[in-house]
């Protein structure tokens, strides 16, 4: 099945969900994932496998990080050829001050963001939902 590749309906669609947690960016030398560890995120660099996981489990492996993250996933099928939704996203949580770390699953595309920031993100998000909504209305 084929995502959504219109802005607009990107936008209206995407109904921001915060998973419940902390999570952290932590690597790992050698590409080696540790026991008791299912991150929800691998990145392969030169310097090592990145891992995206929960904080406790990061903690019980001794793993070291310095971020911690809330993770909002939009609940709206992305076309990973789709353009200008990272952009819409990254560009209303720049203008309250909050970083953001995309991810993007064959599905769905998932945020990364301050952790004690994560509640007032995904209020943002549903609010230019909101918005895109009503602009949508005005295009018919």
């Amino acid at each position: 099945m084929a995502g959504e590749r219109d802005l607009q309906r990107l936008l209206a669609g995407m109904r921001p969900e915060l998973t419940p947690g902390e999570y952290v960016f932590t690597t790992v030398p050698g590409g080696r994932i540790p026991p008791g560890v299912a991150p929800v995120v691998t990145v392969a660099e030169e310097e090592g496998l990145t891992l995206v996981l929960p904080r406790e489990e990061a903690d019980a492996a001794g793993l070291g990080y310095d971020y911690v993250a809330g993770r909002i996933t939009l609940r709206i099928h992305s076309a990973l050829d789709a353009v200008g939704l990272t952009a819409a996203v990254a560009a209303e949580l720049a203008a309250a001050g909050t970083s953001c770390n995309v991810v993007a699953g064959f599905h769905h595309d998932h945020l990364f963001v301050p952790h004690d920031r994560a509640r007032r993100a995904v209020r943002l998000l549903e609010d230019l939902a909101a918005r895109a909504r009503t602009d949508g209305e005005g295009r018919g």
